[in-house]
């Protein structure tokens, strides 16, 4: 089973970066400025898209963050997983080491992971930079 992985280094402390994927103000600063959510699910809506993706945080902490696809669309990310895994930094506590996963793409949705790894690479640059400076720079900003 596919699955794409990336390590990043934020020189930032885990409870800024946790900020950033678990808060509402996080999320809309570097990934999408639709982002709405329903209980446990969270609502990403993204420019001509037709239904928002729909991620159930399923744990939320200062060393890992999990969403698993819960809705419909997209169809190949069905039942797939994001992890967020946060480690502080061994040279310097100041600093976080910050494993991302998405993985369990089922058998004939392959096809699509170059795209969406792509994609993912370009958001961890963006929550990088959120992070460290500040400044939202989200990816997808719907009017």
């Amino acid at each position: 089973m596919a699955e794409i992985a990336m390590q990043i280094d934020v020189a930032a402390p885990r409870a800024k970066v946790l900020a950033a994927l678990d808060t509402h103000d996080g999320l809309v600063s570097w990934w999408t400025t639709a982002v709405d959510r329903s209980g446990e699910v969270l609502l990403f809506d993204f420019p001509g898209v037709p239904e928002p993706f729909q991620l159930r945080r399923d744990r939320a902490d200062e060393d890992r963050v999990v969403w698993t696809n819960v809705g419909p669309f997209p169809p190949h990310w069905a039942g797939t997983t994001v992890t967020w895994d946060l480690a502080e930094s061994p040279e310097d506590p100041h600093r976080t080491v910050l494993l991302f996963r998405h993985g369990g793409w089922q058998p004939g949705t392959e096809e699509g992971v170059p795209m969406v790894a792509g994609t993912w690479a370009e958001l961890l640059v963006r929550l990088k930079d959120y992070v460290q400076s500040g400044k939202a720079q989200p990816y997808f900003v719907k009017q």
